[in-house]
């Protein structure tokens, strides 16, 4: 497969700082060489940057770096829209607003080839504020809910060309809700399948079932994976870690699973904050799983005993 890498280094969306460290991190840590191992043509664009921004006022006085974030979007979309034309695009964030743009460009995308796009959201967080709902004025916290469509983000951030249908998101992992975004959801389409969901049922039946959808509708699928999914024992370098996360075993699964299906054809890698890190822990744990993504098998990983 052809892929290409994207930095997207955006940390203003999220209250911490460090994450714009994180596409260096990933580079470091090996992902190109680990994906060229496994037989994939890997380019690296480098990382993006943003027009020059005038601020943007809100009346939700919370929110901060409006106009920064509205630059940030414009120029992801544009990358996302361009790249996913001849290859498969993995962004290396960055916080989770850059999947605001991301999206959104492979939305474009997805239509031109006439075409659903679907979303696997990885994540602690459903993400599913506009910007009159944040308290925080985060704006991470508001990717999912500005491309599937919602009110809110009207004369603000950038038009959609292509929303998402809330039916076409699956969420998987979350343990962090806000009342706001709980109430939108509870009429919202999007499916949501929390840490509860995934004791009571196990994972692999929750995916399976979205994996199905996505196949009957002959649907690209656009996975977006945040550290913060994962348990913060293993994955320690995230600003906005929750107990009780995905364990090392079940988040392999997952991406072994999606590697099974052949229906992914993007990525997006988020919130990773080296600064956060144990002696690159977190960074080398999404290499690994990145490439599980990519077809690393069980069977090909070393073990001490070898």
């Amino acid at each position: 497969m052809d892929c290409t890498l994207i930095g997207a280094p955006l940390q203003i969306g999220a209250g911490q700082l460090g994450c714009e460290m994180g596409p260096s991190a990933l580079r470091i840590a090996g992902l190109r060489s680990a994906l060229e191992d496994l037989g994939h043509r890997v380019s690296d664009v480098g990382n993006l940057s943003s027009r020059a921004f005038d601020e943007i006022e809100h009346p939700n006085a919370a929110v901060h770096h409006l106009g920064e974030t509205v630059a940030w979007i414009e120029a992801i979309s544009a990358s996302a829209y361009e790249h996913s034309q001849h290859s498969m695009p993995i962004f290396l964030g960055g916080d989770h607003a850059i999947s605001a743009g991301t999206v959104a460009g492979l939305a474009k995308r997805a239509a031109d080839k006439n075409r659903p796009l679907f979303v696997l959201w990885l994540d602690a967080h459903t993400d599913f504020h506009t910007l009159e709902t944040t308290a925080s004025g985060n704006l991470h916290g508001t990717p999912v809910a500005y491309y599937t469509g919602r009110a809110g983000f009207e004369g603000y951030f950038p038009p959609l060309s292509n929303a998402v249908p809330s039916e076409n998101v699956c969420m998987i992992g979350i343990r962090s809700v806000d009342p706001a975004e709980l109430k939108a959801l509870s009429v919202s389409a999007v499916t949501v399948h929390d840490m509860r969901a995934i004791d009571e049922h196990g994972v692999a039946v929750l995916l399976r079932e979205f994996l199905e959808k996505v196949r009957a509708a002959d649907g690209l699928l656009h996975v977006s994976f945040d550290v913060d999914f994962l348990e913060p024992e293993i994955a320690p370098a995230v600003g906005t870690t929750v107990p009780g996360g995905a364990t090392f075993r079940e988040a392999h699964l997952i991406m072994e699973m999606l590697h099974d299906s052949g229906l992914v054809s993007s990525l997006d890698v988020v919130e990773l904050n080296p600064f956060l890190d144990e002696r690159g822990k977190t960074a080398k744990l999404l290499v690994d799983l990145v490439s599980s993504l990519m077809g690393k098998r069980v069977m090909d990983r070393p073990t001490l005993a070898g």
